[in-house]
């Protein structure tokens, strides 16, 4: 209750609803403001919940959250579609439910959520933080980018496009300025549907990964030039 008066007081303080509305007019405006502000804690939540489920290797559980044709792609490793296909690529981080020794840490930050005007779709934009170890091997510590898409089916919020873009990585006792881990390739074990849809490198590399949003106060989309790779086919 306490979440949706807040909902309801962060929508009456948008701009004054229009003079000439009818009441009923400013009741729908409100509403479909509430609805979107919704939208968004829903989204929110289902993201958080995709993290703690990666984070324990739950990869039957991750899989639900997406929708019938989702895709998941993370870094260079390709995309993967569809809840089954998914499910089978998360093996590759590792078995069913963490085993003893097993760090994976995937913590989702700085939420940027749009809500498309029809409740019906939406975009995000997280930044991810990394944890990483295994037995008899170093730790790792990483960051990266989530720009991901969502759907809506009934009244459920579900992922339909997951891309997480590793920026960095590194090895724990040697640190950023002496080991700079590189991405993985896709699987020759268990083959992607498609390639990656981008071809980048991380750091040293400054790549950027492309906003899904607008710039908040020009409303201009958010141009970049990316740094010339000529692996990655940039010039």
């Amino acid at each position: 209750m306490k979440r949706l008066l807040a909902l309801i007081a962060l929508a009456l303080a948008q701009p004054a609803f229009a003079q000439s509305a009818t009441p009923e007019q400013r009741l729908a405006q409100m509403r479909e403001r509430v609805e979107r502000l919704e939208d968004q804690d829903q989204i929110e939540l289902l993201q958080a919940t995709y993290g703690y489920y990666f984070d324990k290797g739950l990869w039957t559980q991750v899989a639900a959250l997406f929708s019938r044709n989702g895709r998941f792609e993370y870094g260079q490793r390709g995309v993967y579609i569809g809840r089954e296909r998914i499910r089978r690529a998360l093996l590759l981080f590792g078995p069913e439910g963490l085993s003893p020794g097993r760090l994976n840490n995937h913590m989702q930050l700085q939420a940027i959520i749009t809500v498309a005007p029809d409740g019906q779709t939406a975009t995000a934009r997280w930044q991810g933080m990394v944890m990483l170890a295994e037995p008899g091997v170093n730790g790792q510590w990483g960051v990266g980018v989530y720009e991901n898409r969502y759907v809506k089916e009934g009244a459920t919020w579900l992922i339909s496009s997951l891309h997480f873009y590793p920026m960095a990585q590194t090895d724990y006792d040697l640190g950023w300025m002496r080991s700079a881990t590189q991405m993985e390739g896709p699987s020759a074990l268990f083959p992607p549907d498609e390639p990656p849809t981008e071809v980048y490198r991380s750091y040293p590399a400054q790549y950027i990964p492309p906003f899904s949003y607008p710039h908040p106060v020009t409303g201009q989309p958010i141009e970049l030039v990316q740094p010339r790779d000529d692996i990655a086919g940039r010039e």
